[in-house]
This record gives C-alpha cells, structure tokens and sequence, in this order.
C-alpha cells in the first residue's frame, strides 16, 4: 500500500474527505471485488502523482456501509472525486481507459 493513499470509514469521512482542504478521490471498494485489486496499483500510482494536490482514499464498502450508502453506491469500483465537501465527479467500473478517464477527472478538479 502506498504511504499516499489513506484508509477512511464510515467514522472519519466527514473530517478526511468532506472537509478536506484538497479535493479528495474516494475509492470505494471490497476484498472480494476482483476489478477493484486490478485498479489498487493504478490508484496507488495516482496518489503518487497527485500528492499535495489530490488526497486518495480507500473506503472498504463491507466495514463501513453507511458512507456508500449516502452517495448511492451500488458497485464496485465506484470512484468519486469531492471537492468542497461534495461529489464533482465519478467513475464506476473499469474500462479500458480507466487511467485516462481517472486523470481527466482528478484534473478536471483541480
């Protein structure tokens, strides 16, 4: 795991990603979620990428159901990008151009 991407929960959502300074890309995700370990090194890359401009985060839909729930979650990979406290943008699933789909989001944000 990457040192740039954080784990949140249900607990601390509201402090590390809807109040946060920086816009935040939430990667919902679960253990048993075949696509979403096939994205886990591209996310980490990202993190990377975007450190000091983008906070990344990893929110584990199965320990923490409450914060999918309130941004209509209903698979995974769901990755939302908040800035100023709300969602700016989404990608569910995994294309074939995820990593060009997820730059012009996180971009798209700055």
């Amino acid at each position: 795991m990457s040192d740039q991407v954080t784990h949140v929960g249900d607990a601390d959502f509201e402090s590390q990603v809807l109040k946060s300074d920086t816009p935040v890309l939430v990667d919902f995700w679960a253990p048993w979620c075949g696509p979403c370990k096939m994205i886990n090194p591209l996310v980490e890359e990202l993190a990377g990428n975007y450190a000091g401009k983008v906070k990344v985060v990893k929110l584990n839909i199965d320990d923490h159901p409450s914060s999918p729930r309130n941004y209509a979650v209903r698979g995974v990979p769901t990755l939302i990008l908040f800035k100023d406290g709300k969602p700016f943008g989404t990608q569910i699933g995994v294309p074939g151009d995820i990593k060009q789909r997820l730059v012009k989001l996180m971009e798209s944000g700055l």
